[in-house]
């Protein structure tokens, strides 16, 4: 069974980001700055069922969805991309999976998301599934 990821994992990560990133030129504002009615769209979507059946099935699914939707809901005034790769690579620990990739081309790829149009949306989920399912890899650590 997928763990979900809860707004409280989220604060805790803003705040870390937050505290190790408030040296730079646009630091991630307080936790309270939040749009929580956004935030926990994001984090719900992924788990959406229709019929008893999940709209997204298996955790990659949901994984590509809820980066995505991270990044474009803009839960956050600041930072979102930056807490959306946090989000997304706890959500894959939690579930006994990371990501093997360099970490420019994550980044390169989370601003090509960020810049996609909302009429590729389904697109674009394809390509972020398509890129986990290239750099994923399970762990062994049982949370």
């Amino acid at each position: 069974m997928t763990k979900q990821i809860t707004i409280e994992i989220v604060e805790h990560m803003s705040f870390v980001m937050a505290k190790k990133l408030l040296e730079f030129n646009e630091p991630i504002p307080d936790f309270s700055t939040c749009s929580k009615s956004v935030l926990e769209s994001c984090l719900a979507t992924p788990f959406q069922t229709f019929g008893g059946r999940f709209l997204y099935r298996g955790l990659l699914e949901k994984a590509s969805i809820l980066f995505y939707l991270m990044i474009k809901n803009h839960p956050f005034e600041n930072g979102n991309k930056r807490i959306a790769i946090t989000t997304l690579l706890v959500f894959l620990f939690l579930n006994n999976m990371w990501l093997k990739v360099n970490i420019d081309e994550f980044y390169k790829f989370t601003i090509w998301i960020a810049s996609s149009l909302p009429l590729v949306k389904d697109a674009t989920i394809a390509a972020i599934e398509k890129f986990l399912k290239k750099y994923a890899q399970e762990i062994d650590i049982h949370i």
